[in-house]
């Protein structure tokens, strides 16, 4: 445990309500984000050999918890590229920002098709606070947040689901903006600050730091403990189930 179990249980005990990232919070398909992320810019900067290539590191000080088209194009800006924004169902074959982001988006469904399997502790903990009467979301930048809920069996947990579709449509900024996090407090018809944020990208710990919700609670999947609490966390466990009494 990173804290006492006092801190751990008193960071959620009070809320009204659990609002939470879906990848790496969940479910570990942030792996599998990272390995579409690899996979697509590997293969495009085949293609640019004076660029410098994709690193492990990329993934987490550019892209993690970020809308889709947002990572492209801050992995493409630290590398010194621009490309054209292209239409937003480009054809995945085009080296645009769209296209780049669908053809992510391809490799993305291929490895989850197989079926995604959630975090023991997370699942625990998510019947824990459901047990005591909490209300419950999932906030994700990802689009496929639907899918991978019903892939993972939990699709029945959460009506109230805000993910970059719901962004999309609503004109919400994503994250490290709080709108999203504020949108499902709504939703859910709840002040936010009787809501608890629970995340493991730096991008999404700083969207519930930057608004004015009960607590942060930063669950490290590899962005690392003190990353996670300087960019907002109230307090970062590595599974949900430590915050158990």
């Amino acid at each position: 445990m990173t804290v006492s179990s006092a801190t751990e249980t008193a960071a959620w005990t009070g809320a009204s309500a659990i609002l939470f990232d879906l990848d790496g919070v969940l479910t570990p398909t942030a792996t599998v984000h990272e390995q579409a992320w690899q996979e697509l810019f590997e293969g495009y900067l085949a293609s640019q050999p004076q660029v410098p290539g994709y690193t492990e590191s990329d993934y987490f000080d550019h892209i993690d918890g970020k809308p889709r088209f947002d990572g492209v194009r801050d992995f493409l800006a630290s590398r010194g590229i621009v490309l054209p924004e292209g239409p937003l169902d480009d054809d995945p074959a085009n080296v645009t920002v769209q296209g780049l982001g669908n053809r992510k988006n391809i490799i993305f469904n291929d490895i989850v098709s197989a079926g995604v399997e959630p975090f023991e502790g997370s699942v625990h903990f998510l019947q824990a606070v459901l047990e005591r009467g909490l209300k419950v979301a999932v906030v994700s930048s990802s689009r496929n947040a639907p899918a991978v809920l019903k892939a993972a069996g939990l699709s029945h947990h959460f009506a109230v689901v805000v993910d970059g579709v719901v962004a999309a449509r609503e004109g919400l900024p994503g994250k490290p903006s709080p709108a999203t996090y504020d949108y499902a407090a709504h939703l859910l018809e709840l002040p936010s600050g009787e809501c608890v944020v629970v995340e493991d990208a730096v991008s999404g710990v700083q969207a519930g730091q930057a608004g004015s919700f009960h607590s942060v609670i930063g669950v490290d999947r590899g962005a690392g403990r003190q990353t996670l609490l300087d960019a907002g966390a109230t307090l970062v466990v590595n599974d949900l189930q430590e915050l158990l009494p």
